[in-house]
């Protein structure tokens, strides 16, 4: 992945949709990942970005191989691997990984999250007004833009500012070990966010849909913050999300 950041000239590209891109690095990482696995876990199966849902069991790996692949395509320097292991529908261990920086974000249910084997822990921001958040427009769902906009307003009067990266697993990273004070993202896949959950919730955050609830992975939006700045996102985020719904 570092070795072709250097020449992307040469890295064959192809449009999963609009605005929503392929690389042949995102493959080859995909494979790589999902034969290494494999050749300890036979019976396992997977949900990767790349190769969707592959085989059946109570263990699945779910993949994104390259979060951030625009960013990777132009050459900005954040992006990221996300794996995380669900087992009987319940997230149980998550990795999210920068080459870059060579920052390894781990976590297991009930054991705590780490970076580079450093226990982290959520930002302990308790007001909005001095709060960094990051976000994320709604590429893959253009039309939720105007519903989007409002949210963005209405948390951008509150808080001290808002980020956008480009990279939905690192942006929970962040929030885990408190480089942000929170994140919030509509359009968001399993495999954006099963990693970046557990680690958020493990380093002592909550983490929940737009419309407040729990499971995450398949909500298609998610919010993450530190306990004392959960209630005042909520209440700014979830009545102009569930407002328009209908």
């Amino acid at each position: 992945m570092r070795r072709r950041l250097r020449n992307l000239d040469s890295v064959p590209v192809a449009a999963k949709a609009r605005h929503d891109y392929v690389s042949e690095v995102d493959k080859a990482c995909e494979a790589a990942i999902v034969q290494a696995i494999k050749r300890y876990h036979p019976d396992h199966a997977f949900l990767a970005e790349e190769g969707g849902a592959q085989g059946e069991g109570d263990t699945v790996w779910i993949i994104d191989p390259l979060d951030g692949t625009s960013n990777f395509l132009h050459g900005f320097p954040h992006f990221c691997v996300s794996i995380a292991q669900k087992v009987n529908g319940r997230v149980e261990h998550g990795v999210v990984y920068d080459p870059l920086r060579d920052e390894l974000f781990t976590a297991s249910r009930g054991k705590g999250a780490f970076l580079n084997s450093q226990r982290i822990r959520v930002s302990e921001r308790k007001t909005l007004d001095s709060a960094i958040l990051a976000t994320a427009f709604p590429f893959r769902e253009r039309g939720a833009m105007p519903r989007y906009t409002k949210i963005f307003s209405a948390v951008f009067r509150k808080v001290e500012d808002i980020r956008r990266t480009g990279a939905a697993a690192l942006d929970l990273a962040y929030t885990a070990c408190g480089r942000l004070d929170g994140y919030f993202e509509i359009g968001v896949k399993p495999w954006d966010v099963a990693a970046g959950a557990l680690l958020v919730r493990e380093a002592g955050g909550v983490v929940t849909d737009l419309a407040g609830k729990d499971e995450v992975e398949e909500a298609g939006s998610v919010l993450a913050a530190p306990f004392k700045l959960t209630t005042p996102l909520r209440q700014l985020i979830v009545p102009l999300w569930t407002a328009d719904r209908d």
